[in-house]
């Protein structure tokens, strides 16, 4: 069993803004449109919201984008 932080866990929204990406390019990402994305468990739909793991975005895309 893999236990997460409460951290570890976002919305589109904020990776997208974390990550300097946008939040339709994630959501492709999660409709799988984008080659070597997301993988099972690393994504989720919760209602109307998707969210998606650090540890698939720091796959994906890397170590977060921080500072201004």
């Amino acid at each position: 069993m893999v236990i997460m932080e409460f951290n570890d866990v976002m919305t589109l929204e904020e990776a997208a803004e974390r990550w300097k990406k946008t939040s339709d390019a994630l959501r492709q990402n999660c409709l799988g449109r984008v080659k070597n994305g997301f993988r099972k468990g690393e994504y989720r739909k919760s209602g109307r919201v998707w969210l998606v793991t650090r540890a698939g975005m720091e796959r994906v895309y890397g170590k977060e984008i921080r500072g201004k």
